[in-house]
């Protein structure tokens, strides 16, 4: 489980920490989610506190996540195209839905987060528009994406997606005997950093109250500032917005 986070919370040793949970997201998927969930829960509460707030998680994905922001006091509610991916065992509620045409009212919910959905659909910044239209003024908006460029882009094809999505899927295909789970032009696109920076910057009804490397110490958010070489080096991009 990772550390209880100081003042000063994106450090190298957190770093450290989520790199081996990741290490065993296969083999002991209850230990990563759950740490994910956690640091998720960390990072929002830097600048909104989940006690009595409702929250929508759209394209939810593992039921670690509805268990810790329940237990945290939030009013949870996953959004999913497969209704195995809702929690089970908590308060936590589940709705059948896109993040494309997400069915909840305008500005209905405190706090809209979407951890590694992005480069699962083929228009984020539809999806990034929904979750603005949902959020209550004052909200919060929280975005987390692995880039396409990055060394994890390709997901389980990486590192050969850097040679073509197309040529990683069938070399993925031809070693393990059937198709990656994540199909490049399918299930899985090509989302960029400066694309989704530009997208946050250019709203008019929010404002971004921070944008970082998600998985790197604090010291290493200039990576933002060099194009190109943000779009390996940054790996995550986590973007926070907040309504107006």
């Amino acid at each position: 489980m990772l550390p209880t986070p100081n003042r000063r919370y994106r450090t190298v040793r957190r770093s450290a920490d989520l790199f081996r949970s990741f290490l065993v997201e296969q083999s002991d998927p209850e230990r990563f989610y759950t740490d994910l969930a956690q640091d998720t829960i960390t990072l929002i509460t830097r600048h909104e506190p989940l006690d009595g707030r409702l929250v929508l998680d759209i394209g939810a994905g593992s039921e670690q996540f509805g268990r810790e922001f329940t237990a945290r006091g939030a009013n949870y509610v996953a959004v999913d195209l497969e209704r195995e991916s809702f929690p089970v065992g908590s308060a936590a509620v589940g709705v059948v839905g896109r993040g494309e045409q997400i069915p909840v009212a305008d500005g209905s919910v405190d706090i809209v987060m979407a951890n590694n959905l992005m480069e699962h659909v083929l228009e984020p910044g539809v999806v990034g528009e929904e979750m603005l239209r949902v959020v209550r003024p004052g909200g919060l908006v929280f975005i987390s994406y692995t880039a396409w460029a990055s060394p994890w882009g390709g997901h389980e094809t990486s590192p050969w997606h850097w040679l073509g999505g197309n040529y990683a899927a069938k070399r993925y295909e031809r070693k393990h005997g059937h198709p990656p789970k994540n199909v490049f032009g399918e299930s899985m696109h090509a989302t960029t950093v400066s694309g989704g920076l530009r997208w946050a910057r250019r709203q008019s009804d929010a404002w971004l109250i921070e944008a970082a490397p998600r998985y790197h110490p604090d010291w290493a958010d200039g990576v933002l500032s060099v194009p190109g070489l943000r779009e390996v080096l940054t790996w995550n991009l986590m973007m926070v917005l907040r309504r107006t």
